[in-house]
This record gives C-alpha cells, structure tokens and sequence, in this order.
C-alpha cells in the first residue's frame, strides 16, 4: 500500500497502525539503529515538563514516549488514533490516561495544555496543518510546542546515502522484524516527501505559532521545531 493510497484512506493508516502495534517499538529501535531512544530523549528536555504541569503528547502509540514526563512529575495524556497501540499502551503501562483521538478533532477543551508534542506522527496526520491548528487550540497562551519529526539530512552526500537507505533497505529489514512490514514502505515514501526544516517551521508559524525554531538531531535526519501559543 502507497503514501497515496492511505492519503485516501485515511481510516486505513489507523488500521496500519493496528496491525504493527505488538512490535512497534521494537521495531523502530532496530531500524533506527538504536537512535530513537536518544531523539526521544531530546524531545523530553525540549519539552521541559515541571511537576503538576499538563502535557499532550499526540500519537503516543504505546506510551513509550509518555512514561518519561509522568516520571517528572507532570500529568501526561497519551493520545493516538491507532486503537490497536493504545491497547498494547494500557496494558503495559496502566497507570497512564491513554486516550484515543484524531488529530484534527482532539477530544480536549481550549486552553486545557501547558505543553504539546508529537514524535515521528504530523506526517501520519491527513491534514497536518489543522493538527497544527487543534494543537495550538488546547494549548494555553504561553504554552509550548515540541515537534519531533523526520527531516533533511543537511550534508548533501549522506542526504544522498540516507534516502537509498530508506527507499531500498528500510523495507527489507522491516520485513524481518514487524508484523506488518508494507507500513515500512509507507513510512519511508512519507519521510521522503515530507517538508525541509524550515519548510515545517514555516507551516507552523501558517497555524498561529510563535517563536519558530528549529534544531537538528542526527545530522537533520530528525529535527526538533519548538514553538510557543500567542
């Protein structure tokens, strides 16, 4: 299954997610050759959670990128669309609020965060934009944004390495590892066609976000964009 056609299908991509939930993280840390872990880490610094803060962490998947501001002492609610991880999330860790929502019709009031953030999920949004917008509508004034997302490679030569890798041996790895490994070629097209930095800093600051940046993580393999609620 392409980029396009669950671009189409919107209710599909949720389905994927399903069907890869049991070996998700497990998954990643192989095909990322263990960096996941550090640029999650890098998402909670930026995030700076103080105790008894709210925080939304969107497309949390298994909660796996939750648990670090809970042990913070902040109240984190885990958010995904994808039913399947969310089950996998709650049993593992039933101690968290693990929620289920679209991310363009988040099931929260105005105003109800002090802090926002999706990892490696705006891509997995149909309309990534009015994700932007309902994260800026829960968010309180002054509140922040941290997206961690797939990027550029700055460094013209390994740009060039790093999309072979992804186009031609990211999916036959994945087929050893996950359970579903036609999700890894979607997720490879969808890296690949996904924004520059600044060309997401810019759709960022189009929603109604302040104080765009951005910081790079990997040599751009991932960037970190920060932003604040007006």
């Amino acid at each position: 299954m392409t980029r396009a056609d669950l671009d189409k299908n919107p209710a599909d991509v949720a389905a994927m997610f399903d069907d890869v939930a049991k070996r998700y993280d497990l998954t990643n840390d192989i095909l990322s050759l263990g960096q996941d872990r550090r640029w999650r880490g890098a998402v909670v610094d930026a995030v700076d959670a103080k105790r008894g803060e709210r925080v939304l962490d969107l497309a949390a998947g298994t909660g796996t990128s939750s648990q670090p501001f809970a042990d913070r002492g902040a109240e984190v609610v885990p958010c995904d669309f994808s039913l399947g991880m969310l089950r996998v999330g709650k049993r593992a860790k039933p101690h968290l609020s693990f929620t289920a929502g679209d991310g363009t019709r988040l099931p929260f009031a105005d105003n109800t965060f002090d802090a926002v953030t999706i990892s490696f999920g705006l891509r997995n949004i149909v309309d990534p934009d009015a994700g932007l917008r309902e994260l800026l509508r829960v968010t309180r004034p002054g509140g922040r944004l941290v997206v961690c997302e797939f990027s550029h490679p700055t460094w013209a030569p390994f740009r060039t390495v790093y999309i072979e890798y992804l186009m031609k041996a990211l999916p036959p790895i994945a087929r050893t590892v996950s359970s579903s490994p036609d999700a890894y070629v979607y997720l490879a097209e969808s890296i690949r066609a996904w924004p520059d930095q600044p060309g997401l800093a810019a759709r960022i600051d189009a929603a109604g976000w302040q104080s765009v940046r951005w910081r790079n993580l990997s040599g751009g393999i991932v960037a970190l964009h920060h932003a604040v609620a007006p």
